[in-house]
């Protein structure tokens, strides 16, 4: 019988030795797919084409609070592929909004479909699922599914976030947000490639930031794709603004499109319209 135990130890410990390898090539595996990007063939290509992107988009006008901003890229399965950061160091955003990017990248990779795989829309900006969110709209329950892994999303030390090195890259963050800062990513074939999140202002802002970005990754290809989404080309999955000011919170009831966002305050809404054309 001692002899049978040992071997049954023996066995386990093999396996787990085998499991925690498999783990240990996560990234590694992430890191194929996230090539699909386009921005490089490493991890700080893909980072350093993030942050320049971020900075860039966050220089031009966006109306907000002029808020320093986490954007994060995953593929379209939802793995993290670069986390970023404007500003000087990790200590002049809100900490929260970390997460909040990759849960807003998440969301946008996660509801949105390659060119022609919908008979209606294929691209869903975050901004866009909001009014049906709400109590008596058809998507009321989607913002508590889809949990976010907080093992992924708070592991590791604190100082590496936002570098190359942030332990959520190669891992799936999961989550859901609904409101403006995430957008799907395209190439010009219509293939949809991932979801990139922006927080760290107000969503109208987050959503401007977003915009020019994804624009500056050349993965706003949605035009030249043959994407549809719920606006007319060139502006197909921008944030709509048709909810009255004065009834801003039964949005169900009083959003003519359906896919409607609030009001921020701060001028987003000017900017909208002159954001630049998906190509």
């Amino acid at each position: 019988m001692a002899t049978i135990g040992k071997t049954i130890l023996v066995a386990m410990s093999v396996m787990s030795a085998t499991l925690l390898v498999g783990a240990e090539l996560t990234p590694a595996h992430a890191q194929d797919s996230c090539a699909d990007l386009n921005l490089g063939s490493s991890k700080d290509d893909i980072h350093a084409a993030l942050e320049n992107a971020l900075n860039n988009a966050k220089d031009a006008s966006n109306g907000g609070m002029q808020n320093e901003i986490w954007g994060t890229l995953v593929d379209r399965d939802g793995v993290v592929c670069a986390v970023a950061f404007t500003g000087n160091d990790r200590n002049q955003q809100w900490p929260g909004s970390r997460v909040l990017s990759a849960q807003k990248a998440n969301t946008a990779t996660s509801f949105s479909l390659p060119e022609g795989h919908s008979a209606t829309v294929d691209a869903l900006s975050t901004a866009n699922l909001f009014t049906q969110v709400q109590p008596g709209g058809f998507l009321y329950g989607l913002q508590h599914s889809n949990p976010v892994d907080t093992s992924v999303a708070y592991r590791g030390d604190p100082a590496s976030y936002g570098t190359t090195s942030d332990p959520m890259v190669g891992s799936r963050i999961g989550g859901i947000n609904v409101v403006g800062g995430g957008l799907a990513l395209y190439n010009t074939n219509g293939d949809k490639r991932g979801g990139l999140g922006v927080d760290g202002d107000t969503s109208c802002a987050d959503h401007n930031i977003a915009w020019r970005a994804r624009h500056e990754l050349q993965l706003d290809r949605l035009s030249s794709g043959r994407v549809r989404g719920l606006s007319a080309a060139p502006r197909q999955d921008n944030i709509i603004y048709d909810i009255p000011s004065d009834e801003q919170h039964p949005a169900i009831d009083t959003s003519p499109s359906g896919f409607g966002h609030p009001l921020c305050g701060f001028g987003e809404e000017a900017i909208a319209p002159t954001l630049p054309a998906t190509e």
